[in-house]
């Protein structure tokens, strides 16, 4: 049984599909490409159709990751057909959580920095980096990669649970 996971910001063209990417290579250098899907969205429409912000490839690229993407926008009926709703910042966590139909989708919602160790747990916002310089796409790719090796360990855990 494949377990997906939706990576969600404000418009999808920068935090949530870097999210994507270097998850889908976690995914893929821990062998688990066909039993792990991932992809994301954006609680807003504003982008949608658009490919990811060229400074969010080149940052991408520059480190190793490859992203085929086109923006689209959250919609309350995927919750059915996910495991796990990854909201890049708090604004999105409550976004999402009042878009999930049941109380069920709502718990499905998590921040990805929840699965950083060493992050600061009373800040695990992503800063959206759209109106700042390159700088801001590293960093926000420096903490995606940190978070991203604690949400694998969660999602091969979730994974073991369902199939005992």
């Amino acid at each position: 049984m494949t377990y997906r996971v939706c990576f969600v910001c404000t418009g999808n063209i920068c935090r949530s599909p870097m999210a994507e990417a270097v998850f889908r290579a976690r995914v893929e250098d821990a062998g688990l490409d066909g039993l792990v899907e991932a992809g994301s969205a954006g609680t807003d429409g504003w982008h949608e159709g658009e490919g990811a912000d060229p400074r969010t490839v080149a940052v991408l690229e520059g480190n190793g990751y490859g992203l085929d993407h086109t923006a689209r926008r959250f919609q309350p009926s995927w919750f059915s057909r996910l495991d796990l709703v990854v909201a890049l910042d708090a604004g999105h966590l409550r976004a999402l959580r009042r878009l999930a139909p049941t109380e069920q989708d709502a718990a499905k919602v998590r921040l990805l920095r929840s699965y950083d160790p060493v992050a600061d747990h009373d800040d695990l916002d992503v800063p959206d980096p759209y109106y700042g310089g390159v700088d801001g796409f590293e960093e926000c790719l420096e903490m995606v990669e940190t978070a991203s090796t604690g949400l694998l360990a969660a999602v091969r855990e979730q994974m073991e649970g369902r199939a005992a």
